[in-house]
């Protein structure tokens, strides 16, 4: 099925939606011609410039619900809001909103002030790891909780988890985003059979590597690759994926290889060494995270 003709005339969420990827895949979806989007941002800032500039260029179609992912009654009444302003039936939710987490996970042999200081990461607290969970994991998990009764009610639906590359190529010095990660995509692909014969579709997607915030350091320096691509082929390319139900999107060539690495034996030892070398860099400050 193509893209524009399975989003055309349908009802959509995403969370985190007031800039970057998930402000490029509600400007996606109004240009296929979805019938009305919600955006749903922790940042009533962000948020209200988003719906005031998307509102002119597309009147009656856009509304904006200042959210805290974290909270499961605010998820809740944001799905609420979204399905009376939709008029009772939501096909696509997007959870997106989330964050890159790195530090490290207890005591290192490295020269961890030189890191620390260079990379801008410290070592993570239980309260650091629950807060993690909080964003990346608890909250998708809430608006899968919150959507499932409406879509069952509308006999169909579609969630789009949104995961990272991390997931299945787990970095060093990125234990909270890698594990946060790695379990919504369990759970993303758990649901999806386990709500497969009732025509809801859980699809978990990667951006691949894009250019966003999440490459900026405490400091403002921006380490974002040049090969980057923008958060609108992103959208583009995880909205695709999911009108063709792929039972993981990868965002990028770059993800889509390091997903199939991953369960290869043959591979082990070569990522071994890979990844170790990655982790003596970061050690030494000399490579991004």
């Amino acid at each position: 099925m193509k893209t524009k003709e399975h989003y055309s005339g349908k009802n959509a969420i995403v969370t985190g939606a007031a800039s970057g990827i998930g402000l490029a895949l509600i400007e996606e979806l109004l240009s296929l011609g979805a019938a009305k989007t919600l955006l749903a941002d922790f940042s009533r800032e962000n948020l209200e410039k988003a719906v005031a500039r998307l509102s002119e260029e597309y009147p009656g179609r856009v509304r904006g619900v200042v959210c805290d992912v974290t909270k499961e009654n605010e998820v809740a009444a944001m799905i609420a809001e979204a399905a009376e302003f939709f008029g009772g039936r939501i096909e696509l939710l997007v959870n997106n909103a989330g964050k890159g987490f790195a530090g490290f996970f207890a005591e290192s042999s490295c020269d961890m002030e030189r890191a620390g200081r260079l990379l801008d990461i410290r070592i993570q607290s239980n309260d650091d790891w629950e807060n993690a969970f909080a964003l990346n994991f608890y909250g998708a998990l809430y608006g899968c909780r919150a959507v499932i009764p409406y879509m069952l009610k509308a006999g169909g639906g579609e969630v789009v988890n949104i995961i990272s590359g991390v997931a299945f190529s787990p970095m060093p010095l990125q234990t909270m985003y890698a594990a946060t990660k790695a379990a919504l995509m369990a759970l993303t692909l758990s649901l999806r059979a386990e709500y497969w014969e009732e025509n809801i579709r859980f699809i978990p997607a990667t951006p691949g590597t894009t250019a966003t915030s999440i490459w900026r350091r405490g400091d403002g320096e921006d380490l974002t690759p040049p090969a980057a691509q923008s958060p609108r082929e992103s959208a583009a390319r995880i909205l695709a994926g999911a009108a063709a139900n792929r039972r993981i999107i990868c965002g990028d060539d770059g993800d889509a290889e390091g997903l199939r690495l991953f369960g290869l034996a043959e591979a082990a030892e070569a990522l071994d060494k890979y990844f170790a070398n990655v982790a003596k860099e970061r050690k030494n400050g000399s490579l991004a995270i």
